[in-house]
């Protein structure tokens, strides 16, 4: 099969979305093509370019804000999933997936952030090879509180949800493409935490837990593998179009 064509949309906000595209980049073995969705850039149709695969980063946004571009990517995902294109939603990717397919998205009224354990449940396709209690580093304010029709838990943790999927659609809450710099510099610019627990989450951004957390780097290759079983059963083995 040829190189794997994903289409990577860069939900960051601002002065973070280079940090977002070097870290997906990095782990993701397929030609991306990138599109900077929260400044209004979508892909084409559906079908026009022929993407194997959609991944949606995470962001600064809320689900709910009253944003024209989130409404936007929200009814593409829904149309790349109902056309069977393999999706991977990570922390506002996860739950803007979540939300364009049913499912509702809520404030947590607290904050999660830091390295973390989460727990593997049930279908294990994206998190095959992880540890059933796995380290992951987090960052997030909102969650999913109800998941789309037919959807399945696959990860969660004491704060709640932290992996799903239904059909050939997956999300994660977790960041598995955060490095040692991009969790430094997320965690110092959440200054409404205080400095006190800010300094708290620094202390254990360790060489240690970054080597623990790249387990999770295994879900890319997971996810890629996925998409290739799921064009090569394809008649034409060809991109969706």
């Amino acid at each position: 099969m040829a190189r794997l064509r994903i289409a990577l949309l860069n939900a960051s906000l601002n002065g973070t979305r280079e940090d977002t595209s070097r870290n997906f980049r990095r782990e993701l073995d397929a030609d991306l093509a990138e599109f900077t969705v929260s400044d209004g850039r979508l892909p084409p149709p559906v079908g026009v370019e022929g993407f194997d695969g959609v991944v949606v980063t995470g962001s600064g946004a809320s689900t709910y804000w009253d944003a024209p571009w989130i409404d936007e990517v929200r009814g593409w995902l829904r149309e790349a999933h109902e056309r069977g294109l393999p999706i991977l939603g990570v922390c506002f990717g996860h739950q803007l997936l979540a939300s364009a397919l049913g499912g509702t998205v809520e404030s947590m009224g607290n904050f999660e952030i830091g390295y973390r354990e989460v727990r593997r449940v049930g279908e294990a396709t994206l998190l095959a090879g992880l540890d059933e209690r796995f380290t992951a580093f987090t960052t997030h304010g909102d969650t999913v509180t109800a998941l789309p029709e037919g959807a399945e838990v696959t990860a969660e943790n004491d704060y709640g949800l932290h992996g799903f999927r239904v059909g050939d659609a997956f999300g994660v809450q977790f960041h598995p493409e955060y490095d040692r710099e991009t969790a430094r510099a997320v965690t110092l610019s959440k200054e409404f935490l205080g400095e006190e627990r800010i300094e708290r989450v620094l202390g254990g951004i360790t060489e240690e837990n970054y080597a623990r957390a790249c387990e999770t780097k295994r879900l890319f290759e997971n996810f890629t593998e996925h998409v290739r079983r799921v064009r090569s059963a394809e008649p034409s083995a060809e991109s969706i179009t």
